[in-house]
């Protein structure tokens, strides 16, 4: 009998991958936080993944190893903090 061959590609369910890696948080994906009304401490950054932000800290970028914080699904609802009319 034959073999079926297996194709190496994985199924994406409608995920887009704004990164290197599809686990992993990178120094490309920070975000400047101070156009959202956030405060973070010393040790964190504000990173987009897709249309999605999360917050990790910095010993988590470039790594090499996959961040909990941004494939937990769980999700930060920002809004645009609005400039004072000069």
């Amino acid at each position: 009998m034959a073999k079926k061959s297996l194709s190496k590609k994985r199924h994406e369910a409608g995920r887009t991958i704004s990164g290197p890696s599809p686990f992993g948080s990178h120094s490309e994906m920070t975000v400047d936080h101070s156009s959202f009304d956030l405060t973070l401490d010393d040790d964190q950054v504000l990173c987009r993944d897709g249309d999605n932000h999360y917050i990790t800290t910095k010993d988590r970028l470039d790594n090499g190893l996959a961040d909990p914080r941004r494939y937990s699904g769980k999700k930060l609802v920002l809004t645009v903090k609005e400039k004072p009319n000069e």
